[in-house]
């Protein structure tokens, strides 16, 4: 293998801004590694200019498009540190045979408890508290106990499963949609699988967990919106494109939605996003998978996966 076809190109957020020992395994196997703007998402056209001559491809959650694919034409490996490849144009890296691999399961946990977290803050008004008390005002909202509640889960995989079990474990009702019902998954008598309509109607909190549409359509759209119960809650620690913000702006401000919490974006950083500054939003930078202990295994697995499919 010629020098230029030995080199990987790394382009998560973290690992560019801070490493990761597990990039020594790859420099111990004879790769050069090549890295993005540290910190930052690689735009289309950086993407463009390092990739060509690398065979292999530690990938963040940037868009992978057929331009950028085409532009390197001895890449052989994508390797996600995540779960999620709907970034990366999969019919055009198929016909090229680029061979797309991921981690499940890696940060199911971290973005399980983040979605606790988020579920706590939310009902609680716990960051608007914290932002009144440093603005030296004494202003509460009326908060919910979660114990009884019943929590809608949109997309029953990995992370789903696991938020599953801790709101089990809470007291809380669980009902998933799943369009794969897995039988086997039974973990408490107050847990079920529902249809759509029916965990809309009844659910005090929805957390979403899915990946987003391939056309780009808003999962929660105006529609969407009509068939909730007054005053859920909602939990976004999957993709920012399956929310229409300007209708969610409208459930919030009309009180249909009560609350919405989100870790994720349809452009990240989001820049000066309304939805963002709502009084009735709590987001975080995109954190549910960055625990020390998520990334070690996704990263451990992204490396295992170069290493395996690397020629």
């Amino acid at each position: 293998m010629i020098q230029s076809m030995k080199k990987i190109l790394v382009t998560p957020r973290s690992i560019t801004k801070e490493g990761h020992p597990s990039l020594d395994r790859l420099r111990n196997a004879g790769y050069e590694l090549v890295f993005c703007s540290p910190g930052k998402q690689p735009s289309e056209d950086e993407l463009i200019n390092i990739l060509p001559g690398c065979s292999g491809y530690l990938a963040g959650v940037e868009k992978v498009s057929a331009k950028v694919l085409s532009a390197a034409p001895g890449l052989q490996v994508i390797s996600r540190n995540g779960v999620g490849v709907d970034n990366i144009d999969l019919k055009v890296a198929r016909e090229l045979n680029i061979v797309i691999c991921k981690t499940d399961g890696a940060n199911a946990r971290g973005v399980a408890e983040l979605t606790m977290s988020l579920i706590f803050a939310i009902t609680r008004s716990i960051s608007f508290a914290d932002e009144k008390l440093k603005e030296g005002q004494w202003e509460r909202r009326l908060g919910i106990e979660i114990k009884g509640k019943t929590l809608g889960i949109i997309g029953c995989g990995r992370i789903g499963k696991e938020v599953a079990c801790l709101a089990l474990g809470l007291g809380m009702n669980v009902i998933a949609f799943d369009p794969y019902i897995n039988d086997f998954f039974t973990p408490a008598a107050n847990f079920r699988y529902a249809e759509l309509d029916d965990l809309l109607a009844i659910s005090d909190i929805i957390s979403l967990h899915i990946p987003a549409n391939s056309d780009g359509k808003p999962f929660v759209d105006d529609p969407f919106i009509q068939k909730l119960k007054k005053g859920v809650f909602i939990i976004n620690t999957a993709r920012g494109e399956l929310i229409d913000d300007d209708a969610m702006i409208r459930a919030l401000d009309t009180g249909i939605v009560k609350g919405y919490a989100t870790d994720v974006f349809r452009t990240e950083p989001p820049g000066d996003n309304i939805l963002v500054k709502h009084n009735r939003v709590i987001a975080t930078p995109h954190i549910g998978g960055f625990t020390e202990e998520s990334v070690d295994r996704a990263m451990n697995g992204a490396v295992d996966n170069l290493l395996k499919y690397l020629k």
